[in-house]
């Protein structure tokens, strides 16, 4: 092909395509190219006498086999100086925290915005496996995100709730009640839920049977109102919010509460309804300082519009 080249003197390879138009050349890289290739191979020899490199399996022992490096530098020594360096920013709220009340941290709104990003973690760590993140509840679990609260939404309740935990209970009602009263008090917390006022004779049926120790004398689950928005309450639902707390939730759920009630022993198809007090756990299973609660209190509280 060479004796044929129709470009004599050209630096070629006598390679040609498409009638000739197209051939292959022989020219040398660009010298800013070839100095950029052995910049980056003597880079590379520098970086592995640097830093750990190299892979080395032969060595005896179970520990690191790879060369260290002159530098001694590792990713494990990295990180432990990162944190300390965001413990050194973080200390200076994290102190005055540890002095205040909840109620204190509310009213200084750069300490309430520093706690509420905080809280995050300590959130996705402890509560998000149930009550889902950002608090929308996962399925059988308390929305946390509205303003609906079984125990009582202000910050003392907030913060007893998240220190030693609560189990809600309901007696078993299939052996003290008729099937038609079932039926009366099932229909009436679903006439309840959807904002009717429900008949007299559900109403008495509800007073005659004790309904209204737990849920209250008007059914919103508040046994009493004390001065300062507390209140006194078991933890029993609120009926008249539009909010089932077992779900699906309507008539055939309503009655499912009503026949087996909630966490009573013995009785197989209960309902289960306890959450851990994270002041009383053991470290392994997620015990809480007092601060990681008054934190996340605040964050409990700012979720769902506490009162």
């Amino acid at each position: 092909m060479a004796e044929n080249n129709p470009y004599p003197g050209e630096n070629n390879t006598g390679h040609f395509w498409d009638d000739d138009s197209l051939r292959e050349l022989d020219n040398p890289p660009p010298k800013w190219w070839m100095i950029a290739l052995w910049a980056s191979v003597a880079w590379f020899v520098l970086y592995t006498i640097l830093y750990p490199s190299w892979p080395m399996p032969w060595l005896e022992g179970d520990g690191d086999k790879f060369t260290k490096g002159i530098l001694g530098w590792t990713s494990i020594e990295e990180y432990k100086e990162g944190m300390e360096e965001v413990k050194a920013v973080r200390s200076k709220f994290d102190e005055q925290i540890a002095d205040m009340s909840p109620e204190q941290i509310l009213q200084d709104p750069g300490l309430t915005q520093y706690t509420l990003a905080s809280a995050k973690v300590l959130f996705g760590d402890y509560c998000a496996a149930c009550h889902g993140s950002g608090g929308k509840g996962n399925p059988g679990y308390p929305v946390l995100a509205d303003d609906d609260w079984l125990w009582g939404g202000t910050l003392a309740k907030i913060n007893e709730t998240i220190t030693n935990g609560r189990k809600g209970n309901m007696v078993a009602h299939a052996n003290l009640l008729t099937e038609q009263e079932v039926d009366t008090l099932a229909k009436f917390a679903v006439e309840l839920n959807q904002g009717d006022k429900g008949s007299d004779e559900a109403w008495a049926l509800y007073n005659s049977k004790g309904c209204s120790g737990c849920h209250g004398p008007t059914a919103n689950g508040v046994i009493a109102e004390l001065p300062g928005g507390n209140v006194i309450t078991v933890g029993a639902a609120n009926l008249i919010d539009r909010i089932w707390r077992f779900k699906p939730g309507g008539y055939e759920s309503a009655k499912h509460t009503i026949l087996y009630g909630v966490n009573q022993d013995g009785v197989e198809q209960t309902r289960n309804a306890i959450m851990p007090g994270f002041a009383q756990l053991g470290q392994l299973d997620g015990k809480l300082t007092p601060d990681q609660i008054k934190i996340l209190t605040v964050y409990v509280h700012e979720l769902g519009g506490g009162k």
